[in-house]
């Protein structure tokens, strides 16, 4: 057999089924195709590529490159669209088989029907993909799910979950033969039009992309520091690297397996014995889950300004105060330092992201759909399932029984920010006004805001009164 291993969102060699299809294969080519439209202005006027998404990206690629040849192979990465690139070096090179992972989103599960289409009746294998659960783990047909996480959860765990990911293998077979005079450098930033993000010393994810880190990362937060053990205590954190396991980026662009995530936590687990944060953490992996098979059940009615519930109703009007919350400066300092720290990172808490997003939602009455694809730009750890799928239950839209998903940011910020040290590192207009006034500039005169270069908050909720004063 001579085959074709198409990467997508997989990026890595361990627990990776289409490659353990392939390794009795004559040849193997390792291909990654480059779509150039990420890179354009998508229906919410966002790319769907922005340059911390990119930088992460074009670092994974070039360590999987980097492992690939370890193995006596190599990636070979090329622009364009994959159902016309694919069939053609499946031509080029004689290739009897196109091996790759299975998707969730709509648009992706689209171009793998359009590349088999143009295959033309030779196989195309979609392995199992970057769910924790194949389709006969399920509790029931997909179509039966629970709309609720709680009762999904509690049908998954009534079944003994066993998983055994398969290492990355000592070898590969070769490429075909002329397939290494197309191998090519890996684009620059600069080259995709993105520019170069500077280096931001503040940032909670100062990590770097690729398979290595990733499996890096894992070892530190189970065995290394252990701080899976206290992570339910930390997890509302929001300063440093520490305060969360950080293995999102790598899990969303599949550099890192999350079967291999469950099977290390059961391990450490084993050895160390269960705790309140070691099921926390396991939750959480849950929460990834349930977002991926709702993707599945509903297809695109997720990404619908009414996401999954037909008679609900949710803000749909946009004016300028998006563009405020985009560039953090919306006048309320918990929010601005976010989004901040957004822009110049691709990175922020999970504590965060719901409150930039009920405000969005909720305070600022503009439409859900936009904040999300904000994120889908900006976020090193964007999936589709998660991100789209988050934003719909804060919304309102969401199949979860629960309301909207209300947050009051004024008193969030006095409970997780105590001290304004998150609203000074992000927001240094703010930093040298007495600590009591950080989180509540909006109570200054005009003029002592214009001298601040800080905007006015539009309006003081009454449900903020309570918390307009701390301790001083």
């Amino acid at each position: 057999m001579r085959a074709l291993l198409w990467f997508k969102q997989d990026l890595r060699l361990d627990d990776h089924p289409a490659l353990q299809a392939g390794l009795d294969a004559e040849c193997l080519l390792p291909v990654y195709i480059f779509d150039p439209r990420q890179l354009q202005l998508g229906e919410f006027g966002l790319r769907r590529l922005g340059v911390h998404r990119a930088r992460f990206l074009l670092e994974s690629l070039a360590a999987l490159d980097g492992a690939l040849r370890l193995r006596g192979s190599s990636l070979l990465v090329l622009p364009g669209a994959a159902d016309q690139l694919i069939p053609r070096l499946v031509r080029q090179f004689a290739l009897h088989q196109v091996l790759t992972l299975d998707e969730i989103a709509p648009q992706q599960r689209h171009q793998l029907a359009a590349v088999a289409f143009q295959l033309a009746g030779l196989p195309l294998l979609r392995a199992q993909g970057n769910n924790l659960l194949a389709d006969e783990d399920l509790p029931c047909a997909l179509e039966r799910l629970p709309h609720s996480f709680s009762q999904f959860r509690q049908l998954v765990e009534q079944r003994l979950l066993v998983f055994q990911p398969r290492p990355a293998p000592g070898m590969l077979p070769p490429l075909p033969e002329g397939a290494a005079a197309l191998l090519q450098s890996l684009p620059t930033l600069s080259q995709l039009g993105l520019g170069e993000p500077l280096g931001v010393a503040n940032s909670a994810f100062p990590f770097s992309g690729g398979e290595a880190a990733g499996q890096a990362r894992l070892r530190d937060f189970l065995w290394n520091s252990q701080a899976v053990r206290s992570c339910q205590d930390s997890r509302n954190g929001l300063i440093g690297s520490e305060y969360s396991s950080k293995l999102s980026p790598w899990l969303a662009n599949g550099s890192l397996s999350p079967r291999r995530v469950i099977a290390e936590l059961r391990r450490h687990e084993g050895q160390y014995e269960r705790n309140d944060s070691t099921r926390w953490f396991w939750q959480q992996l849950l929460w990834r889950e349930f977002f991926r098979w709702t993707l599945m059940r509903h297809g695109s009615a997720l990404f619908e300004a009414g996401g999954l519930k037909a008679t609900a109703r949710a803000p749909q009007q946009l004016d300028q105060r998006f563009g405020a919350w985009c560039q953090g400066r919306t006048g309320m300092p918990l929010v601005d330092a976010n989004m901040r720290e957004l822009a110049a990172t691709g990175f922020i808490s999970n504590r965060g992201r719901q409150v930039v997003a009920s405000y969005l939602i909720n305070d600022l009455q503009q439409d859900w759909r936009h904040g999300a694809a904000w994120f889908e730009e900006h976020l090193i750890d964007y999936d589709p399932a998660s991100n789209w799928g988050n934003w719909a239950y804060l919304a309102g839209m969401a199949c979860d029984p629960r309301q909207r998903g209300t947050f009051n940011a004024l008193r969030l910020a006095r409970q997780y920010d105590p001290e304004a040290d998150y609203v000074s590192l992000w927001l240094p207009e703010l930093r040298h006004l007495p600590q009591h006034l950080r989180h509540t500039p909006f109570l200054l005169s005009q003029l002592q805001l214009q001298a601040l270069n800080y905007p006015r908050l539009e309006r003081i909720p009454d449900t903020w009164r309570p918390y307009l004063q701390s301790a001083a």
